[in-house]
């Protein structure tokens, strides 16, 4: 018989019932690929979700914004720029007027992500930051959903 290997779950957890905590707030991203670290404001989120173990999932409802879970390093941010334009060059020959690059991208970097939950820390690596990229033709004010959920 396979058993799962891992350490046991953490203190408290089984003791509650499911709750889901939901709150929404608003990025203004500056243009095209700006990257916005909101790793602040999901924690913030969290702590006043007061789960403390189960999954944060955020989404922003809009088809041309993405997130990435990445370093949030300058450098790191251009090379990031600079492989989008040219995997999905602006300019190229689309059918879809305007901004069809930008769909193509959010499609590629996804317009959400789930993060595991820990004793009430969101479980990211050392380096991880929650970006949310701006892939549409100029900046706007982007709407963030996260919701908690667990005990």
């Amino acid at each position: 018989m396979n058993k799962a290997k891992g350490s046991p779950p953490p203190q408290g957890w089984g003791d509650g019932a499911l709750r889901v905590h939901v709150e929404e707030f608003t990025v203004k991203t500056k243009g095209p690929f700006d990257a916005v670290n909101i790793t602040g404001l999901v924690k913030a989120v969290v702590g006043r979700s007061g789960i403390r173990n189960g999954l944060v999932h955020v989404f922003s409802p809009h088809t041309t914004v993405a997130f990435a879970l990445t370093e949030d390093e300058e450098g790191l941010r251009e090379d990031i720029r600079d492989v989008l334009r040219r995997l999905v060059p602006p300019e190229g020959p689309y059918r879809h007027p305007l901004n069809a690059h930008s769909h193509i991208i959010s499609m590629l970097l996804a317009p959400d992500r789930t993060i595991p939950l820990v004793e009430g820390r969101l479980a990211l690596g050392t380096w991880q930051s929650l970006l949310l990229v701006e892939a549409d033709t100029h900046g706007r004010d982007r709407r963030v959903v996260v919701q908690v959920m667990g005990e």
